[in-house]
């Protein structure tokens, strides 16, 4: 057998009871042979002692003056501590185990503290570990710059190491162990017969997690991807093999034959706010120019963009719309504004090229009389504006429609 990455998430290691999960899952995929690599976060959730939320919370509390390198270092303290526990605990039970941190482990990134980028993972360290028959564990989340300095990969940083180990050791599969049993076809707090996928392509992962799903870090899927490692994602607390994570062609390794789906999954960001500015005297390129510029100039994301010869529309997060509103003001516009939306994605690899997909879309949310406030589509998915009001019944309603609850 060949080498397994095993990623164990904060609510995987938060209490003994899930430690014990763990172990099992350990001792099961070394009894089936493989070489193990286990990439591990920070213990539990905000308020927890060593979650990554609470460290940020001690920051505040004393002085909230760190730059980002010493609060990067004070960050990786968290992965640590998950790292060795976890190496303490297969020790005794008789299991060989060693932690790398994950400069180390050969993690070589930039200096953008607090979301770096990984310039090189250079693995030579983990792989004579292996070749001793020990179990390596490696801090997720983390790597090093070229002067030798602690730092953190941003939100979703221990996928994104444990897809980066995959391809840099050419594994077999990376397996991302959560708190649910795989990816859901919806939010199943919102949607409560959202049902648990066998498999999906890197795209269309892909795209629900840029759109809300958060299960598994789009940065994590794209490196995945360019080097074609197959991913699970799992539930720690049950022996499902989840959601299987790859290529298309690869669907038939789980199944016999190929499903010919539209839609896959129904995703949605809230907290939005629309802005939409009248391009007067038919001058809509110099106008159009002046607000992304200024949109641009003042570090303001925009998203779900239409432009037209008289008019731009586009939105921002609810956080940022006072400022949006400001600049445009400022350079004498006067956009009108809608804050409180939600962004609700249609997501599919068998979308494109088939007709009727928005007709239906239209028809689910207008027996509700669901207004769409904007629309837009690419490839493999569609995109509806709607008012935070309306976001349940437009997920249940959409969800209905293509009958992904079968």
């Amino acid at each position: 057998m060949g080498i397994l990455i095993q990623k164990f998430g904060g609510t995987s290691l938060s209490t003994p009871q899930a430690r014990e999960h763990v172990i099992r899952h350990v001792k099961r995929e070394l009894e089936h042979g493989y070489s193990l690599v286990i990439v591990v976060s920070a213990m539990g959730r905000k308020g927890e002692p060593y979650a990554t939320d609470t460290l940020l919370d001690w920051v505040s509390q004393n002085g909230d003056a760190l730059q980002g390198r010493e609060k990067d270092l004070l960050l990786c303290c968290g992965e640590i501590i998950s790292a060795t526990t976890l190496c303490s605990l297969l020790e005794g039970e008789g299991i060989p185990s060693t932690v790398l941190t994950g400069a180390q482990a050969g993690f070589l990134t930039d200096n953008g503290y607090g979301n770096a980028r990984i310039l090189d993972v250079r693995p030579e360290r983990i792989l004579r570990e292996l070749r001793a028959q020990k179990v390596v564990i490696v801090t997720g989340f983390q790597g090093q710059t070229e002067d030798g300095d602690f730092t953190t990969l941003g939100r979703g940083g221990s996928d994104t190491s444990a897809t980066a180990l995959g391809a840099a050791l050419r594994a077999d599969m990376v397996d991302i162990y959560t708190d649910v049993n795989g990816i859901l076809t919806a939010d199943p707090r919102i949607v409560e017969d959202a049902k648990p996928l066998t498999y999906v392509s890197y795209t269309e992962i892909c795209n629900m997690a840029y759109q809300g799903a958060k299960v598994i870090h789009p940065r994590a899927v794209e490196i995945a991807m360019q080097a074609q490692i197959p991913v699970r994602v799992r539930s720690t607390f049950s022996d499902n093999e989840g959601t299987l994570v790859t290529h298309p062609e690869g669907f038939q390794d789980v199944q016999a034959g190929i499903v010919d789906r539209y839609v896959t999954g129904i995703a949605y960001v809230s907290n939005i706010t629309q802005i939409s500015v009248d391009c007067p005297d038919g001058n809509g390129t110099g106008v159009q120019l002046q607000i992304f510029k200024s949109m641009a100039d003042a570090g303001i994301s925009v998203d779900f963009i239409n432009v037209t010869p008289t008019s731009a529309v586009y939105t921002v997060f609810d956080t940022h719309s006072e400022k949006a509103i400001a600049e445009l003001q400022e350079i004498g516009l006067r956009p009108k504004s809608l804050s409180g939306c939600v962004k609700v994605s249609v997501i599919g690899g068998g979308i494109n090229g088939v007709p009727g997909i928005m007709a239906r879309i239209v028809e689910a949310l207008s027996v509700h009389n669901i207004q769409i406030l904007q629309s837009a589509d690419s490839n493999t998915t569609i995109w509806v504006l709607v008012k935070k009001e309306d976001m349940v019944q437009s997920l249940r309603a959409l969800h209905s429609k293509f009958e992904l609850h079968r």
